[in-house]
């Protein structure tokens, strides 16, 4: 494959095509040495344009530059099987088409090829041939290997133990916070259950007492009321008897009853009378003004207030009303009862 070796140099750098590009006139270059000559035209002529080196066409290059032009699939596919037919184990200069890498640059410390160091960029640097720098430096990744151990290696080591410790304590204290804060929480919220459970329950008590206090009374009221309402009635309905015998007989009936209920007193009652002044303080007063005072730490020292209700006994009697020369009209007590309500006064 050496008499193809040039046709497949770059006209421009003389070496084995890199990255081969092609231009509108068909000749193909590296890309490199195409940038470098159109970073020249550039300078001169302020515009991307440059002649091809080859036939002086003009090519002028949209905003991507190099990157617009087609690569020479073919001909770098020809580069690449050529380098393994030569040399199958690869080793070739990367720079240089077929030479193999038989020398070592001792300032650049790397394997280098002939042409390397004629017309390449190793020229006039000291060299070596590699064998020679092989049992010299064959001994060296071993030295490198324990200074490494011994030195920087370990002191990475040994801090990198001391921060991962350190991390680790950190991370314990900040849990250890956590679950600090989620058990204070969870006793203040059972605090807090408790205190409230404790005024609902209060609450509740009051309302049974008043449950207890009103519903006999209100339910005598209501047997009384439909007993002066059947009594009403047939008062009501004896202007239309006339039927004397049977007009006197009813009356007399009505009278007898009229007369039993005339004797009938209504039992004692216990009404509760309402005071704005004296309805103090009230719960959402102790709550929004005495408690949302309170300090978290005293919560569990505030006491639940007792609800009670003030009550004032009152005796009631029901009587009969009757004109003594009249016979038709029964007239009740206007009012039976009055100021009737409940008094809550909470007591801490």
């Amino acid at each position: 494959m050496l008499k193809f070796e040039e046709e497949l140099m770059c006209p421009i750098c003389y070496s084995i095509f890199e990255d081969p590009r092609v231009l509108p006139c068909s000749h193909t270059f590296c890309r490199k040495c195409l940038e470098n000559v159109l970073q020249v035209s550039e300078n001169v002529f302020r515009q991307s344009i440059m002649t091809c080196p080859t036939c002086r066409y003009l090519v002028e290059f949209p905003p991507r530059g190099i990157d617009s032009l087609p690569i020479n699939f073919a001909l770098r596919a020809i580069i690449e099987k050529c380098k393994k037919e030569d040399h199958p184990d690869g080793i070739t200069c990367p720079e240089h088409f077929s030479q193999p890498l038989n020398m070592y640059c001792l300032q650049d410390r790397q394997p280098v090829c002939g042409h390397c160091l004629t017309i390449g960029q190793h020229q006039g640097h000291p060299i070596e041939d590699l064998q020679s720098a092989y049992m010299k430096e064959k001994e060296e990744p071993l030295k490198l290997f324990k200074q490494l151990t011994e030195g920087p290696l370990g002191d990475v080591s040994l801090l990198l133990e001391k921060l991962e410790e350190q991390k680790s304590h950190v991370e314990q204290i900040i849990q250890s916070d956590k679950e600090t804060v989620l058990q204070y929480f969870k006793e203040l919220n059972g605090i807090l259950d408790l205190k409230k459970n404790a005024l609902l329950s209060s609450l509740d008590d009051t309302r049974r007492e008043i449950d207890k206090e009103y519903t006999p009374q209100i339910d005598r009221m209501k047997e009384i009321r439909e007993e002066y309402i059947k009594l009403q009635s047939c008062t009501a309905f004896l202007g239309d008897e006339e039927s004397p015998l049977k007009f006197l007989e009813k009356f007399h009936s009505v009278r007898q009853w009229a007369q039993a209920l005339k004797q009938k007193k209504v039992p004692s009652v216990q009404p509760l009378e309402i005071c704005p002044h004296e309805i103090y303080p009230r719960i959402g007063s102790i709550l929004n003004e005495e408690w949302a005072r309170t300090e978290i730490s005293e919560i569990k020292k505030l006491e639940v207030p007792k609800i009670k209700l003030s009550v004032q006994r009152i005796q009631f009697t029901l009587l009969f009303s009757w004109a003594e020369n009249s016979t038709s009209a029964l007239h009740p007590i206007p009012s039976l009862l009055q100021q009737i309500a409940p008094t809550i006064i909470p007591a801490l």
